[in-house]
């Protein structure tokens, strides 16, 4: 099902956000105060308005108490960032997320009323760091402070192997979830007797010491 979502503030992350959206099907409309970056995306989005965030008369009009989410993903304006964040609240809108510059700031967006708060600097730095260290790490979503779930690239010399084979849960303590194949078909819930092949991804569940184990051993594998 389409969804209606607005994004405030057209900087690199949120225009990014926004054409992605757009090129999912879903009706995004895109708010800055610059106009040339609201004139640069006003072929590639449902809309594009210049209008000041922090401004109740304007964030009314443009009526962004039905939007299914509302993104403010304000560049480096802490105060403008918090202050649309209230507002947006204030009017109702039924789930916020907003971009944090710093833990403090993501803790002060917290309180006042965002529904989730992102902080996309830090967790690219995380994810590349990631990606360097275990290039076998295709992909790496944390679900809390201990547990992740990741995509992994499996070894040639684990071609033609089972999951059973593999006895990742007895030997690692880690489930696997899926099989990314390479034509990019998934498979759900694999079976024991599946057998691994050329280009196949793992995706495994498992507390984040006990995944570390298991890429490093398939990295010298």
């Amino acid at each position: 099902m389409k969804k209606q979502y607005a994004v405030i503030g057209l900087g690199r992350f949120g225009s990014h956000l926004a054409r992605a959206l757009y090129d999912e099907g879903n009706e995004v409309i895109g708010i800055d105060l610059n106009e040339e970056k609201v004139e640069a995306y006003q072929d590639s989005l449902s809309q594009a308005f210049i209008a000041d965030s922090t401004e109740e008369a304007s964030m009314k009009s443009l009526g962004l108490r039905n939007f299914d989410v509302v993104i403010v993903a304000i560049g480096d304006d802490m105060e403008s960032s918090i202050l649309t964040v209230v507002l947006l609240k204030e009017l109702e809108v039924p789930y916020v997320v907003a971009k944090a510059l710093s833990k403090r700031h993501g803790l002060v967006l917290t309180k006042v009323g965002a529904d989730q708060v992102v902080f996309p600097e830090r967790d690219m730095g995380l994810r590349l760091a990631k990606r360097l260290m275990h290039p076998n790490i295709i992909e790496h979503l944390k679900l809390s402070d201990d547990y992740s779930v990741e995509e992994i690239k499996i070894p040639s010399s684990l071609v033609g192997t089972s999951i059973q084979q593999l006895n990742i849960r007895k030997r690692y303590r880690i489930n696997v979830i899926a099989i990314r194949h390479k034509t990019d078909k998934m498979s759900i819930s694999p079976h024991p007797t599946d057998v691994l092949t050329e280009g196949d991804l793992l995706v495994v569940i498992g507390t984040n010491d006990d995944l570390k184990s298991f890429s490093d051993t398939l990295e010298n594998q």
